[in-house]
């Protein structure tokens, strides 16, 4: 196959944005979820002053509460990674809102930085679920759902958020899968496999890891049922250093809507010949290859990074020294709106006369 790397085209100033989007800010909300999901988090184009905002570790200058103004009337569901929070796509949030998108960031249950019980498996059977529920609770707000039109709505996710873009455009995975996956491969992709529990040291240990691993996996995913989820209202779909082995390639050979990929070569949590590598095997040249960065690791679309990550997460998610992150992740974040105004065009709801 031969690698796309991180070549960029971005037109004059980047975007011909929407002209009464010049003076926006971006702003903040948080609306309830449905069905007893946790909050949503929206970014949108606001009037009112942009401030410094702490969440957490992260400052983010945004009009918080402001009043909603019009872009182009359309959404954008962002799935967040595992142990996930709304901050660290803060940066992506802002591009898709310059470019006149509202974007919408549900918490995915128990599989979020608040409550981190059950990734994996567990958590991608129901994610694309929520993913559709979080749209229900934008149509369902009263100062977001009148500015725009649910009828094509774009979904971008990243790492297990990227396992749930994937199922959003078509793909068909299984528990069964997963496991054997893993059987086939623990030593190579561990991390996949296991998560943040442990690592592979090269001490006598490791076989004891092993064993406790796939012993841990053959028990709890049995499951063959192939999964899937439709929402005929997702129309374009972004999927960066997605988790992916666990799908049946044939089901991503012809996305059912417009798929984009972002990869990063020096990932060691979603190893790319594991995972990316072949998604992009199985829909070349019926998906768009967005960007590939041959220095980035799998934390490379975090933006803002979480700071201070030491240990084995921040092995996995600190960028490797080569990676030029100021340079190149604005490009990144650029070209992805553009992927998603090529294929939603602006449409605003028709508002009843006087």
């Amino acid at each position: 196959m031969r690698r796309r790397r991180l070549f960029f085209y971005l037109p004059g100033l980047g975007f011909a944005l929407l002209a009464g989007l010049a003076q926006a800010a971006m702003g903040l909300a948080e609306i309830p979820g449905t069905a007893g999901d946790g909050p949503v988090t929206v970014f949108y184009p606001a009037s009112g002053e942009a401030l410094p905002v702490q969440r957490g570790p992260f400052l983010l200058t945004v009009a918080a509460g402001g009043t909603p103004v019009p872009g182009n009337g359309r959404l954008i569901v962002v799935s967040h990674g595992s142990g996930g929070a709304p901050w660290v796509h803060a940066d992506l949030a802002r591009s898709l809102v310059d470019a006149g998108f509202v974007v919408a960031m549900p918490e995915h249950k128990a599989d979020n930085y608040k409550d981190s019980s059950n990734p994996g498996p567990g958590s991608w059977a129901v994610r694309p679920a929520e993913v559709s529920r979080a749209i229900d609770a934008v149509a369902r707000d009263v100062r977001l759902a009148p500015l725009l039109a649910l009828d094509k709505v774009g979904m971008y996710g990243i790492s297990a958020g990227g396992h749930t873009a994937l199922s959003l455009a078509g793909g068909r995975w299984s528990q069964a899968a997963f496991a054997r996956h893993c059987e086939a491969n623990l030593e190579g992709d561990f991390q996949a496999c296991v998560g943040l529990i442990t690592r592979l040291t090269g001490s006598w240990i490791d076989g004891l890891r092993k064993w406790g691993a796939l012993l841990v996996i053959r028990h709890r995913f049995t499951d063959d049922a192939p999964r899937e989820h439709n929402d005929a209202r997702i129309a374009a779909v972004v999927a960066g250093v997605p988790f992916a082995a666990d799908f049946d390639m044939a089901s991503l050979a012809s996305p059912r809507v417009p798929l984009g990929l972002v990869t990063a070569q020096q990932d060691r949590w979603l190893i790319p010949r594991y995972h990316s590598d072949r998604v992009l095997a199985a829909c070349l040249p019926r998906c768009e290859w967005i960007a590939d960065l041959p220095t980035g690791g799998h934390g490379a679309l975090l933006s803002p990074p979480p700071p201070g990550l030491t240990g084995l997460i921040g092995d996995m998610l600190n960028d490797p020294p080569a990676f030029d992150r100021a340079a190149l992740l604005p490009q990144v974040n650029a070209r992805t709106a553009a992927f998603f105004k090529a294929h939603l065009p602006p449409r605003l709801p028709v508002t009843p006369g006087p």
